[in-house]
């Protein structure tokens, strides 16, 4: 952001300098263009005037001193013409043949009365230079023509030397405006840059320090992303607080209703001995779904440990206790990967992560089936667990929501709280993985959990 303030800035200041300096170079060239050709006019016609008097006293050597001591004095050249055109004297007969001169456009436009001045930018030997031709006499038949042609290299510098001091006074601006705007930038952006940094440590429970530099506007928004912050903050314990708390005290009233279920047994008659039954499973799972909040309350602490596991023992333990129910239900338990795999998970989370998925598996297993538990090496640096069922499986749009908290499908049986995926995501996340639920082959889930690396 400070960049981008600071480019916006120097832009806005570059094309403000370019509206002010480009107009006023252009003013003073202008300016410098027309006084040049007025002091070359004004010298003119004072050498017409005293070549005037020599031509009438019949002075010829008078002329060509005129001339030779003006052309020195401007630093340019002087051509003197009588009023046919004939050259009477020059700096530079050279250039010049011998006889008359009347075919040059700014001499004839003297000559012939159309102006007492003539002024023309051309060029001489690959020089620009300026001229002015002025009649002798005026006011009546011309008695002659005075042409002063100076170089243009003098005027050329001056307005180059211009256009480089405006350049250094812009460059001086644009710098002196970069300290302003970078401290300026700097000041705007910094409630930003701690809201920046307030965001990527909310997640850890830290709450942003309230902003005392910048603009009013960004320190009102820091204060109330603040207040924001620290209300979903107490929010979020709150929930916390409430699903341990009451998980908890939950836990001690279920047990002794089931004891007590469990004490009523002889002294129900045969009749009501299913009711019963029906009644401890239903305590069991109301206890089971009390454990499951808690795994998912303390999932979501920030503060969980981690711990490297390997793979295989933890898959070979989880096997060996659901094996008899397995077995009574008819469907296989398999295994297979790297006997050496090892991963990073919070404690205690690869066991939840099986038995759940497991678990799950069992519920929708047909009989004769198998439900193989594999993992390998995944991508960047992981591991990815796989628990596969031969199951109806799910429509594309239940696998995703299958995940959500309480969610069930709508053929699941009764005996599920929907809480047991959304563990397995919760722990998987809280411990730096993913979980996902993927089709297997033409029918069945392929639940997918990725762990990191462990070396």
């Amino acid at each position: 952001m400070t960049r981008r303030l600071l480019l916006t800035y120097l832009t806005f200041a570059l094309l403000i300098l370019i509206a002010l300096e480009v107009p006023l170079g252009y003013v003073y060239h202008r300016s410098e263009t027309q006084h040049a050709f007025a002091q070359l006019e004004h010298d003119a016609e004072v050498l017409a005037a005293f070549v005037d008097t020599a031509m009438r006293n019949g002075q010829r050597e008078q002329i060509d001193l005129l001339a030779h001591e003006s052309a020195q004095r401007l630093g340019g050249d002087v051509d003197v013409v009588d009023a046919r055109g004939w050259l009477l004297a020059s700096t530079h007969p050279d250039r010049h043949p011998p006889g008359s001169l009347a075919s040059a456009p700014d001499i004839r436009t003297v000559l012939e009365g159309q102006g007492r001045i003539s002024t023309r930018d051309a060029e001489a030997g690959g020089a620009a230079i300026m001229s002015v031709a002025a009649a002798v006499n005026p006011g009546m038949a011309a008695q002659g023509a005075v042409r002063v042609t100076v170089p243009k290299g003098p005027l050329t510098s001056r307005i180059e030397q211009f256009w480089l001091l405006l350049a250094g006074v812009g460059v001086v601006v644009l710098a002196a405006v970069a300290l302003i705007a970078l401290a300026l930038a700097r000041w705007i952006s910094k409630p930003v840059r701690a809201l920046e940094r307030a965001t990527r440590r909310l997640p850890d429970g830290v709450l942003p320090v309230p902003a005392t530099t910048g603009p009013p506007e960004l320190r009102r928004l820091a204060a109330t992303f603040r207040a924001t912050a620290e209300r979903m903050h107490n929010l979020l314990e709150s929930q916390r607080s409430f699903v341990g708390h009451a998980s908890h005290q939950l836990k001690t009233p279920l047990a002794a209703l089931r004891l007590r279920l469990e004490n009523l047994e002889p002294d129900i008659a045969d009749g009501g001995t299913r009711d019963l039954q029906a009644a401890i499973t239903e305590t069991d799972r109301l206890a089971h779904m009390v454990e499951t909040l808690l795994a998912m309350a303390r999932s979501e602490q920030s503060s969980l440990s981690r711990e490297p596991v390997v793979l295989a023992g933890a898959v070979a333990d989880r096997i060996s206790l659901w094996s008899p129910l397995a077995a009574e239900r008819q469907v296989r338990l398999t295994s297979a990967g790297p006997q050496e795999a090892r991963v990073q998970a919070i404690t205690g989370a690869v066991e939840q992560i099986i038995d759940n998925l497991v678990s799950n598996a069992l519920r929708v297993a047909p009989p004769d089936s198998t439900i193989a538990i594999t993992w390998r090496p995944g991508s960047d640096d992981t591991v990815e667990l796989h628990v596969v069922d031969a199951g109806p499986g799910l429509p594309p749009e239940q696998r995703e929501r299958a995940l959500d908290p309480f969610w069930r499908a709508p053929d699941a049986p009764k005996d599920g709280t929907g809480l047991g995926l959304s563990l397995v995501r919760k722990l998987a996340t809280a411990g730096g993985g993913t979980a996902v639920l993927c089709p297997a082959g033409r029918t069945g889930i392929d639940a997918v959990v990725t762990f990191p690396a462990s070396s």
